[in-house]
């Protein structure tokens, strides 16, 4: 019997008559308890029926099937978590003000390993078990972006369990090579005649879904940010209009350079006007934000169907975005400032100093994208 994280186990030697039976040398399996009298009770049981079941074999010589025995990777004692318990400890130490997606992410790369090697100790998954993972995700229908990414979760999981555990033992999930296949679907910039033509038809639609549309075509946006907007983000009293993007209870921000304020000009302003002006809630868009959660999904669902016969092939509603950048390219504009106003990161550590660029500033260049 053994002992670990206080749930006993039942462990016995398989008898060397009796091995041919069987895969390995051993029995082992949970005895589902954590008191110890209760444990012995059950031991004693189950190795009573096995002796008889055993001399029953003897007796008779009768085939019988096979058993599931320990695999191999519990022959291991470091005390090294199992990946179920490393992601519940990874989310109660980094989840803190994180969204949902944070937590569907981890939770969703657990559940991925689990279906395909089983909930291990994390010391207990080999290099091999990685690239059986790998080529499993791939045959999946995944693009090796998201594979990436499913191991970027997994590896950070193990990583940080390693450390805070202060355990002596390798991350295999950190080593595992992937293949270069070109299966990446890149997001096009949807052509400035197509954005005029789109928020055309929004002035004549006139309603919440095209205001959101209308939002994003003149600040680039992600349709998350523009998505949980409170009315109190938007900020028309101003001496230069703009939005304030910054974290909710709805909704969280990808990246710290993602809390910004973003000028109003164009369609934007139009639909920021249009938005407070038929303002009945606190809510920006409540259509797809109740308070509980902003659920850009259903948005982005909603508008990329509409937009599908107007914009060219591959472009979609993250599409705003991509143009955003390029339009204000084509105007000149400082590559600092258009990081500042889509709230990119930057690699320049220096850029991380300051404030920032002033809002006035900001709104000129944004102007500049409506003249060219």
């Amino acid at each position: 019997m053994l002992c670990r994280d206080g749930v006993y186990y039942f462990v016995r030697r398989i008898p060397v008559d009796m091995q041919h039976h069987y895969d390995k040398c051993r029995l082992y399996f949970s005895l589902r308890t954590q008191s110890k009298a209760r444990a012995i009770r059950a031991a004693q049981s189950i190795t009573q029926r096995l002796d008889d079941y055993w001399m029953g074999v003897r007796l008779q010589k009768l085939d019988i099937p096979k058993l599931s025995v320990i695999p191999d990777w519990t022959d291991r004692v470091d005390n090294a978590p199992t990946l179920s318990e490393a992601v519940e400890f990874y989310l109660e130490l980094k989840g803190h003000g994180r969204s949902k997606t944070f937590f569907r992410g981890a939770n969703r790369a657990k559940e991925y390993v689990i279906n395909v090697l089983g909930d291990r100790p994390i010391s207990a998954y080999s290099t091999s078990d990685a690239g059986k993972f790998r080529d499993w995700l791939l045959d999946k229908g995944l693009t090796v972006v998201s594979t990436k990414r499913v191991f970027a979760t997994i590896k950070s999981i193990i990583n940080l369990t390693i450390n805070e555990h202060g355990l002596n033992l390798t991350n295999n999930f950190s080593r595992t090579f992937m293949p270069d296949r070109d299966d990446v679907k890149k997001r096009k910039p949807i052509p400035v005649d197509e954005i005029k033509k789109i928020q055309q038809k929004c002035y004549e639609l006139d309603d919440e879904p095209r205001w959101l549309l209308a939002l994003i075509s003149d600040t680039g946006l992600r349709l998350s940010e523009a998505v949980g907007l409170a009315i109190s983000d938007i900020k028309l009293d101003s001496p230069t209009p703009h939005l304030i993007i910054q974290p909710h209870p709805w909704r969280s921000l990808k990246t710290k350079s993602s809390h910004r304020k973003v000028p109003l000009v164009g369609a934007s302003l139009w639909a920021a006007k249009r938005v407070t002006h038929n303002s009945h809630n606190p809510y920006a868009f409540p259509r797809y934000n109740d308070g509980e959660l902003a659920n850009a999904n259903s948005a982005s669902a909603a508008l990329n169907k509409w937009l599908k016969p107007m914009v060219s092939e591959g472009c979609v509603v993250h599409s705003f975005r991509h143009s955003m950048r390029d339009r204000l390219r084509a105007v000149e504009c400082p590559k600092e400032i258009i990081d500042q106003i889509g709230g990119w990161s930057s690699s320049d550590v220096g850029e991380s100093y300051g404030e920032g660029f002033p809002l006035i500033n900001l709104h000129e260049w944004c102007s500049k994208i409506n003249l060219a």
